[in-house]
């Protein structure tokens, strides 16, 4: 099963996702972990992305489409995969599909989650992540004992970048302008559900 989670930033494409990999036994692809990764490594492409979504917007075809091409060929994908955050354009939809077909494949189904802007607005620009050990939390509906303090380790929490408000609503902006026109592509191509 060859499956695109489609939907804007903070809809829950993760969340979803992680049942889809339990249920189906495939591997959760997410570009946005793989860039992090990436920017983790330090290397000068990654510092490129770093910048760009650290202000909202879209890291380059070329870049991603490299990444995502690599990852498909990897053994665990062979019997399907759930992408989570890819495509985002048309061109790069396009590019999927040429990737697929040329191992004989074809997504199956795009599954598109609905959420209101403001209720994105109030998940993501409220998230926080232990410094240290990483656990997450959110300021309002998982909020830890003391504020701005890791239940587990005591460690300060912080805010990613690409969480804060005002970047939160251009990545919406963005998602409504580049990538809300996939929902048409893939209906017209009968998988959307």
């Amino acid at each position: 099963m060859d499956l695109i989670l489609f939907g804007p930033p903070g809809a829950g494409k993760g969340t979803q996702a992680q049942f889809l990999v339990e249920t189906y036994n495939v591997p959760q692809i997410s570009t946005g972990d793989m860039l992090r990764a990436a920017v983790k490594a330090g290397t000068p492409l990654a510092l490129k992305a770093q910048e760009i979504m650290s202000q909202g917007g879209l890291v380059s075809d070329e870049i991603v489409l490299g990444i995502v091409a690599e990852r498909l060929a990897q053994d665990d994908c062979r019997d399907g995969f759930v992408l989570d955050g890819f495509p985002r354009t048309i061109p790069q939809a396009d590019a999927l599909a040429e990737i697929l077909n040329k191992s004989g494949r074809a997504i199956d189904h795009v599954l598109s989650l609905e959420v209101n802007s403001e209720e994105i607005v109030k998940r993501l620009s409220g998230r926080r992540s232990c410094s240290s050990c990483g656990k997450g939390y959110h300021v309002e509906f998982d909020a830890p004992a003391v504020e701005s303090v890791c239940d587990v380790c005591g460690a300060a929490l912080v805010q990613r970048a690409d969480d804060k408000e005002d970047t939160v609503r251009n990545r919406l902006l963005v998602y409504e302008q580049q990538t809300a026109p996939l929902k048409e592509y893939y209906r017209d191509k009968s998988v959307l559900s």
